[in-house]
């Protein structure tokens, strides 16, 4: 049973890399994907809230962010990468 769930988080692990790197190969970040290489240590802030595409924008300063989209008086992230952080990971 151990090893089934071993296998099993090892898969999902696996998909989530394949991933994160088809995300790297099509998105260019200024910031040369330091959340990634990182380990995920060095995140924006950001809250999933629940939107497929985007994530709460909770940066110092949104509009220095490409990836930052303004709605009235909140931010979103459009990174697909911090998005799919925030989603998968849950940081």
């Amino acid at each position: 049973m151990k090893q089934a769930a071993l296998t099993a988080t090892v898969t999902i692990e696996t998909e989530l890399q394949k991933q994160i790197e088809d995300i790297i190969d099509t998105i260019q970040c200024p910031k040369n994907f330091e959340c990634y290489t990182s380990g995920f240590t060095k995140l924006c802030r950001a809250r999933d809230i629940g939107l497929e595409s985007f994530v709460a924008c909770l940066g110092r300063d949104p509009l220095a962010c490409k990836f930052s989209i303004r709605f009235g008086e909140l931010f979103f992230c459009q990174c697909a990468l911090r998005v799919c952080i925030s989603k998968k990971l849950r940081k």
